[in-house]
């Protein structure tokens, strides 16, 4: 799928941290972006709006994949997938930079999600880090958001280590599996403040 894609200025297929490769979404690994969706379901589904019914299927991350590719070339949105450069067939996770909004904000607002069994070994950092590096150095973006529910300690944690401050806490904000929830949210403002 990308051989033939012309990205916008600023962005790049895939992206190497010391030990991570991001990628943006392709259907050359349709079947990996399912598999990682599908083992880690459980523990995703708490944390996120429902999804669709036939969301875990392979057609519906195929028209995703390429979906989520069409938002990165119009820099709306731009998905990555995170893989182990020691084992370069297998995500552990996704970090996504969405709601961009370049003038006159130049503001994004960024979501991760990592597998279970890959958490608590830096790997969400590490990527997070990466992201925020593409927005505000290669996007040019200024201000970058992020919101978490009160009660996930480890994201939480995961936005204080990496650089964020508390904005406030957002009210019945977004509806998770049926119920408007509170989210706090949070803000990085250069990339002076990212902490790796």
């Amino acid at each position: 799928m990308q051989n033939h894609t012309q990205l916008p200025t600023g962005l790049s297929f895939s992206y190497e941290t010391e030990r991570l490769i991001l990628r943006l979404p392709s259907t050359d690994y349709l079947r990996e972006i399912h598999d990682f969706l599908y083992r880690n379901r459980s523990c995703f589904e708490k944390y996120e709006p429902t999804a669709p019914e036939n969301y875990y299927t392979l057609d519906f991350q195929q028209t995703l994949a390429r979906c989520e590719l069409k938002l990165a070339l119009k820099l709306s949105s731009v998905r990555f997938y995170v893989f182990l450069k020691e084992d370069p067939s297998t995500i552990i996770g996704t970090v996504c930079l969405h709601n961009i909004i370049k003038m006159p904000y130049f503001t994004s607002e960024v979501g991760y999600k990592f597998d279970a069994s890959y958490q608590h070994h830096g790997y969400a950092r590490e990527a997070l880090s990466m992201a925020l590096s593409v927005g505000f150095y290669g996007l040019g973006l200024h201000k970058i958001f992020a919101r978490c529910m009160p009660e996930n300690t480890p994201s939480k944690n995961l936005l204080h280590a990496t650089g964020f401050f508390e904005e406030g806490i957002e009210r019945d904000s977004i509806l998770i599996q049926g119920k408007w929830e509170d989210h706090i949210r949070y803000a990085i403002l250069n990339p002076d403040e990212i902490h790796s």
